[in-house]
């Protein structure tokens, strides 16, 4: 099988990368999980100043996922690029830098910060999800004017990958795909956690801190299989896929709606190495199948008549 995914001018082994954090900033696994055989890694979400995140609880299992208010805690860029960046060069794939913010400025400082140093990553995964201060606390992500400048000022200050990372916590998730692609994004990912809740029924308390957190996992691939399909229709760069992948079988679907490339996320607290099984499995899939190369089958998907 063939292995024809590509980034701007960036190729990638696999079809399949570590989603942000999963992989905690990305060089802690690499003494069980051999990085040659995934597409690459991205770290956790890298803020101006650190972060502690927020209280516990902050993660909890639900049924076929998990929901999680971790709060982006982080060393910060400066400790990031000093203490972490060194390591990361030493991993055998390709890194990506996730970035999230509360101003404008702070992404732009952020990436501007990491762009003087020494690092090797291919580029950068925006998380617009985070709540921008300037607007009331609303997301980045919601608002295509704001996704669009913010897009615009981070394509200025790097020639390295630019990935809007997409949420689902909006009305039109292809208005905010174009104004990306408009504003100069390589490529988006979609799609980020679903706003969720758990709550005890002994303590009448919300499981989480916050109360409201990110649902991942298993039960939102349906929900991101119709997000990335109607992205697929509506833009002409790069998607990458994410949401409840576990199997050969979910990348396929991904790719046929229209992913070029997969996160997976979750499934890493389980299997630290499923990215790794997942590829396995797919080269049997193209073997038996006598697809060449997995790349032909991106937006293939074949409607009712």
């Amino acid at each position: 099988m063939k292995v024809i995914m590509k980034i701007k001018n960036i190729i990638f082994k696999s079809p399949i990368i570590a989603a942000s954090g999963t992989y905690g900033y990305g060089d802690e696994v690499k003494s069980f999980v051999d990085l040659s055989k995934i597409g690459g890694v991205i770290t956790k979400s890298i803020t101006l100043n650190p972060r502690l995140g927020n209280n516990s609880p902050r993660i909890i299992e639900s049924k076929s996922g998990m929901l999680n208010s971790i709060g982006l805690a982080n060393i910060g860029v400066e400790k990031f690029c000093s203490e972490k960046l060194p390591l990361l060069n030493k991993i055998n794939t390709h890194f990506i830098v996730s970035v999230a913010g509360s101003e404008i400025s702070n992404y732009i400082e952020v990436i501007s910060k990491i762009e003087q140093s020494e690092g090797n990553h291919i580029g950068y995964e925006i998380n617009i999800s985070c709540p921008n201060v300037k607007e009331g606390g609303m997301s980045f992500g919601v608002d295509k004017d704001v996704t669009y400048e913010l897009t615009k000022k981070l394509r200025e200050i790097t020639n390295k990958i630019l990935i809007i990372k997409l949420s689902p916590n909006v009305t039109s998730i292809t208005d905010i795909a174009l104004a990306a692609q408009k504003g100069g994004a390589d490529a988006v990912s979609a799609i980020n956690t679903i706003v969720a809740m758990g709550i005890d029924i002994e303590t009448f308390k919300p499981k989480l801190h916050t109360t409201f957190g990110g649902l991942s996992g298993p039960a939102i691939k349906p929900i991101a299989l119709a997000h990335v399909h109607k992205i697929f229709k509506a833009i002409n760069i790069p998607i990458i896929g994410i949401g409840g992948i576990s199997s050969a079988t979910d990348v396929i679907e991904f790719i046929l709606a229209g992913s070029d490339l997969v996160q997976v996320g979750t499934l890493n607290y389980r299997n630290p190495n499923i990215a790794v099984d997942i590829f396995n499995e797919l080269k049997k899939y193209c073997v038996k199948n006598k697809i060449d190369c997995i790349s032909d089958l991106k937006g293939k998907l074949k409607y009712y008549e």
